[in-house]
C-alpha cells in the first residue's frame, strides 16, 4: 500500500499540496509579497517534481530539470536574506 503511494508519486502531490497551503498561509496571514514566497518555497517544490519524476520514472532530464532549476531561486532568497539588515 505504501509503496503504491510512493510509487505512484503521490508522496510527492502530498508534500507540494502542503507547500502550497504554506504558501497561502505566508501571504496571506503573514502578508509576505508573493516574491519572497517563491523564493522561499520554490527551491523546494522544485526539488520535490524532481523527486516524484524519479518516482514515477521519469527519463533522467525530467529529474535533472527542477533539480537545477532550484539553484537560481534558492539563490535569490539567499541573496535577498543577506542584503536584508540583520534583525535584533
Amino acid at each position: 500500500m505504501m509503496a503504491d503511494f510512493f510509487a505512484s508519486g503521490h508522496a510527492a502531490d502530498l508534500i507540494l499540496a502542503v507547500l502550497m497551503a504554506e504558501a497561502l498561509w505566508l501571504r496571506l496571514r503573514r502578508g509576505w509579497h508573493w516574491r519572497a514566497v517563491a523564493a522561499l518555497l520554490g527551491p523546494a517544490a522544485l526539488i520535490v517534481l524532481g523527486l516524484r519524476a524519479a518516482l514515477t520514472g521519469a527519463d533522467w532530464w525530467w529529474i535533472a530539470l527542477p533539480l537545477a532549476a532550484s539553484l537560481p531561486l534558492h539563490l535569490m532568497d539567499l541573496s535577498a536574506r543577506l542584503a536584508a539588515p540583520p534583525k535584533p
